[in-house]
């Protein structure tokens, strides 16, 4: 955040009560740019959106990437709190959702209430109670549903051994009083809580509905639509859930009557259609990346540019290297290899920066004062004699042969850096994997060796939800580990995590976050790459599209609807 508050000055800002919550940067993050004007439209019609990939998880419990997230939270379920469905710097601002206020706060933060509003339902007419929300955070810890959120795992009180509800039953540090209200306890104070209750993991999931692993499959709705069906793979089809109040929910306009979601389409033939924009065409959007080599087909026609989308995302690209592993448990090696990739030409095959602003830093500029950090000077297409030399100081012998694991629409990035690492002896192994399964994949510690493409994004506007999450080596999970891919597990970076939880100076804590990335920088866990924007395309009759800053710049699902 560009303007910092102290602990109680948060707490106050944004409620009647001591309520919690964030305020937005004075001004946009360096390289933010425009987006095209939006439009508005009326309630009706289908939306359709175009997808190259199915949906790896949207079990709230497990929701966990963007635009996952997005899609669930603004379709299919609500949160206790959210964020605002506007653009621009108005999307960070934190807003009740299923709770009155953004949650009132008792002893200095380690206590957090939230209540529900009155008459919530589910998709069946049901109430939504406070104990729903509960047995979906306590469903979060089950082994058997890896993957999601752990912000509220790292500081409930008592929760380091709990194995959730089918294992362990309930969680004492998680009060439910009455249907309305729900309790946090805490085992530190954490003035940022607000921010964790706009996560999926805050959403009610009812015992009776439970279908564990198979949850994915069949979201029992809280949110404005419902699924009809859902073939996976191919399509899903989303109706609307009568029992919605609108009334209780403004952050969601819900305009349209129908929602499609064709899947397993070729990115290439998406942008393809997008841009000739005929038919039911008119009325789609592209759930992925416009691939970069469809750039110039947009750029160069002024009607189809007006329907482009490029926000920059809040995130990182990374590669990710097994810290635990030879040669990457060397952290001289490492430390070469951040200058031996050429990350020009990694920008270049990705689209240009068009597509992304080469990384200088882990912390994207929204998160280090809208400055770029760059503490090694690295030029952008590398420095082999440097890698060589550090290669040479390390000790590990070349030729070495790695692998490296990455989705298979990030074929071609990989091998760019494929070929950065072969100037200096590093001969690179390329494996390719559905993005349906590929953060599973990487995320299953058994499974994952070498190196990985990946990035992260902010969850909230603080560089607390970047770096421990990416280098705290107690978040590790043998299976859906998110974050520390790299398993990377420190003394001296946990301990300086600690030391900047404990301040309840914001201001602070945010310039502690950027002096620690330049110490990562050191270590190399991992290496950035780019700082992304989202590339997007809608068609000619989709109304309501701009990116979302919380959403890593993807189109707000919340305030889509189609021109009648």
């Amino acid at each position: 955040m560009a303007k910092k508050l102290g602990l109680l000055a948060l707490a106050v800002l944004l409620g009647a009560t001591a309520c919690g919550g964030a305020s937005g940067p004075e001004k946009p993050a360096a390289g933010m740019g425009t987006q095209p004007p939006v439009t508005e439209a009326g309630k009706g019609g289908t939306l359709t959106i175009l997808s190259n990939q199915d949906f790896e998880h949207l079990d709230p419990a497990r929701n966990w990437t963007m635009p996952q997230m997005d899609f669930g939270l603004r379709y299919l379920y609500r949160s206790l709190v959210t964020f605002k469905s506007e653009p621009g710097a108005a999307s960070l601002e934190v807003v009740p959702d299923l709770a009155t206020t953004t949650g009132e706060m008792a002893d200095g933060g380690k206590t957090w209430t939230f209540t529900l509003k009155d008459g919530l339902k589910y998709e069946d007419g049901s109430p939504i109670k406070a104990a729903d929300v509960k047995y979906n955070l306590e469903r979060s810890f089950a082994p058997e549903l890896p993957g999601g959120p752990n912000y509220h795992k790292l500081v409930l009180k008592d929760a380091d051994a709990y194995k959730g509800p089918y294992k362990s039953g309930e969680l004492a540090s998680i009060e439910t009083p009455d249907d309305k209200t729900i309790v946090f306890r805490l085992k530190r104070a954490v003035a940022e809580f607000p921010y964790y209750a706009t996560l999926p993991s805050f959403s009610p999931v009812p015992k009776a509905k439970d279908t564990k692993e198979q949850y994915d499959n069949r979201v029992f709705s809280s949110g404005p639509y419902k699924i009809e069906s859902y073939t996976r793979g191919k399509e899903m089809i989303l109706v609307r859930n009568e029992n919605w109040d609108p009334a209780s929910d403004p952050a969601r306009k819900a305009l349209p009557d129908r929602i499609v979601v064709k899947q397993g389409l070729r990115q290439s033939v998406i942008d393809d259609r997008l841009i000739a924009d005929q038919g039911e065409d008119q009325t789609a959007i592209t759930y992925a990346d416009v691939n970069g080599e469809s750039f110039a087909k947009i750029l160069n026609n002024p009607k189809v540019k007006a329907r482009f989308h490029n926000e920059i995302r809040g995130c990182t690209d990374v590669l990710a290297m097994n810290t635990q592993k030879a040669p990457f448990d060397n952290a001289k090696f490492r430390f070469a290899l951040q200058y031996a990739i050429d990350k020009e030409a990694y920008q270049t095959v990705k689209g240009g920066p068009a597509a992304g602003e080469i990384a200088t830093a882990f912390l994207p500029p929204s998160l280090s004062g809208g400055v770029a950090q760059d503490t090694l000077k690295v030029p952008a297409t590398g420095d082999v004699e440097k890698a060589k030399q550090l290669i040479a100081e390390s000790g590990v012998s070349t030729p070495v042969k790695v692998k490296l694991h990455t989705s298979t629409g990030a074929k071609n990035e990989a091998t760019a850096l494929q070929e950065s690492l072969k100037r200096v002896g590093v001969e690179v192994e390329i494996n390719t994997y559905d993005p349906a399964v590929y953060y599973d994949t990487i995320g299953d510690t058994a499974k994952f060796d070498g190196m990985a493409s990946y990035g992260w994004c902010q969850d909230y506007p603080s560089g607390s939800s970047f770096i421990p999450m990416m280098f705290d080596g107690r978040t590790i999970t043998e299976k859906g580990n998110n974050g520390n891919v790299s398993l990377f597990k420190d003394q001296e970076t946990m301990d300086k995590i600690d030391e900047i939880y404990a301040m309840t100076d914001l201001k602070a804590a945010d310039q502690a976050w950027v002096q620690l990335d330049a110490a990562l920088m050191q270590k190399a866990p991992m290496i950035p790459l780019t700082w992304e924007r989202k590339p997007l395309l809608a068609g000619s009759k989709v109304a309501g599209a701009f990116g979302h800053l919380i959403w890593s710049g993807q189109f707000d699902y919340a305030a889509l609807g189609v021109k009648q």
